[in-house]
């Protein structure tokens, strides 16, 4: 699921060229818990949920999403948003961060706003899409 999003270098500021070793390593990295979802044997989305900063800003935690093409539409990205809320809480976290929402990731943000996160900065051109061009990036934010 990961190495046709990673590849696309649409969403993620990853290299499309990256190992699929490097990628599992990226969403699977050391202090990332990860989930997978699947529905009759079939993979539906995955997510990552790791403290974003060390030290005076390890209780603020980061997450990344990634749905099947075949589950668009379909919920899967709110339902493991609560799950990662649900955890986050429960492993102490007082905050959670995106931090590089793409702004043309409008399915995205517009989940991430419902659930009652704030764009809190904007990072001009700070992306280059493969077929957008230079576009801006988010970061989002949610008190716990």
């Amino acid at each position: 699921m990961l190495k046709p999003v990673f590849r696309s270098g649409e969403t993620y500021a990853i290299d499309p060229e990256i190992s699929e070793q490097d990628a599992l390593s990226y969403w699977t990295g050391a202090n990332a818990g990860c989930l997978v979802i699947e529905e009759k044997g079939e993979r539906l989305g995955t997510y990552y949920l790791k403290t974003n900063a060390q030290g005076g800003g390890a209780h603020v935690c980061n997450c990344g999403f990634i749905t099947a093409p075949n589950s668009a539409g379909k919920g899967v990205a709110r339902a493991m948003l609560a799950d990662a809320l649900t955890r986050a809480k429960a492993k102490g976290y007082q905050a959670m961060q995106f931090n590089f929402v793409l702004s043309n990731n409008t399915r995205a943000i517009d989940i991430w706003t419902r659930a009652g996160f704030d764009i809190v900065g904007r990072l001009p051109h700070a992306f280059k899409h493969p077929k957008d061009g230079m576009i801006d990036a988010f970061v989002m934010f949610k008190t716990l």
